[in-house]
């Protein structure tokens, strides 16, 4: 299944519960913006790629930026328009690798943040797509990435990874290992009407280490302001 199907038909009915606290997340990322200083400076736009349902959007625009969020689910864009109320933001539904087609003014910041970097269909497209954010970046603008690095392998049963629980709802992942890529597959258990039933979705990601995205971005002609590795989870800020 393409990730366009997965999201559509099967994720992104239950992708802002996974979360649990959905203001705790929106707080982190407005802790995160916060600390290290990534705020407007000169056109005072940002491109969220893959926006989703605005965990990284509402943020942006709260500390005054005028956002474009970008993202191919029809589902997490209507969400993200439900709770942005007055807040400049502009969804955009639309594959991240064509977000140039909307891209009528150079940025300050674009983030592609919550593994939506592995959602790419190959590490040639990451290139492709940082060349394409390197040109429309104003200097001295940024760039924040965040992904799960999938090129350390788990094994036997810590593949099954619980990702949420209720008594009316379980979210497990289960991960199979390929060499340039997982096949991710989300596996809901939900009661309805006194029964369990079970909903199984599958869709690739592609293995992107962190020094492997730190290379490209060089080459690309970016420079390096932050990076860290937390849980697998890869940060980056890159500058132009």
């Amino acid at each position: 299944m393409s990730v366009l199907d997965h999201y559509e038909k099967h994720l992104a009915d239950y992708y802002s519960w996974m979360f649990g606290d959905i203001e705790k997340k929106l707080d982190d990322n407005r802790q995160f913006f916060s600390l290290r200083n990534i705020e407007p400076f000169q056109t005072k736009l940002a491109y969220d790629l893959g926006a989703g349902c605005g965990f990284q959007s509402i943020p942006l625009a709260e500390a005054g930026f005028r956002v474009k969020a970008v993202d191919f689910s029809k589902k997490l864009l209507s969400e993200l328009e439900h709770h942005r109320g007055n807040l400049s933001i502009e969804s955009i539904e639309s594959d991240i690798m064509h977000f140039e087609d909307y891209a009528t003014e150079q940025a300050d910041l674009f983030v592609c943040m919550g593994d939506t970097l592995t959602h790419l269909e190959s590490k040639d497209d990451v290139r492709v797509l940082f060349e394409k954010i390197f040109k429309k970046l104003e200097p001295k603008g940024w760039l924040v990435l965040s992904y799960r690095d999938l090129t350390f392998e788990l094994t036997g049963s810590g593949r099954f990874i619980p990702v949420r629980g209720t008594p009316e709802r379980t979210f497990t992942c289960f991960l199979e290992y390929f060499p340039d890529h997982v096949q991710v597959f989300d596996i809901v258990n939900e009661l309805q009407n006194g029964q369990w039933q079970q909903k199984i979705s599958s869709y690739k990601k592609i293995k992107i280490a962190k020094d492997e995205a730190l290379k490209l971005l060089r080459e690309t002609g970016f420079g390096i302001q932050y990076e860290d590795v937390t849980r697998g989870m890869v940060t980056i800020i890159a500058t132009k």
